[in-house]
């Protein structure tokens, strides 16, 4: 997957909307590049990282989060950062479509940053030969 950038405003309190696809069975590695409102990279060297996905957000839905995914920051100073959630996770996914957020905290400030449909495929072939 490419590299995303998001505009990060932390006075403005809204997270900026970016959608995932994951393929059942491969690792997915969504990779963001934060800056600010001048577009200079966004300084993440204080802050630690959480996402997670749920099935549905409808009116009574009771699923809680459905996948827990691993935040890594590839570049602090940089702005960089990285989704991601191995091959047999993903395997263990149901297909549909999730809601899925990222949130970014240093100290006791925590700032949902991402939010976003993910789409979640299943694998629907077997290799040649197979069957």
């Amino acid at each position: 997957m490419a590299s995303q950038t998001i505009v990060f405003d932390p006075t403005a309190g809204v997270p900026v909307g970016a959608n995932l696809t994951i393929y059942g069975g491969s690792a997915l590695a969504a990779d963001f590049s934060i800056v600010d409102t001048g577009s200079t990279a966004y300084d993440l060297s204080n802050f630690t990282g959480s996402s997670q996905m749920v099935k549905s957000v409808a009116v009574g839905a009771t699923l809680g989060a459905q996948a827990t995914f691993t935040v890594g920051f590839t570049s602090a100073a940089d702005g960089k950062i990285r989704v991601s959630y191995g091959a047999t996770q993903t395997g263990a996914l149901s297909a549909g479509r999730y809601m899925y957020n990222v949130l970014i905290s240093t100290g006791t400030t925590v700032y949902n940053i991402i939010e976003g449909n993910a789409m979640v495929y299943a694998g629907i072939s077997s290799s040649p030969g197979s069957g």
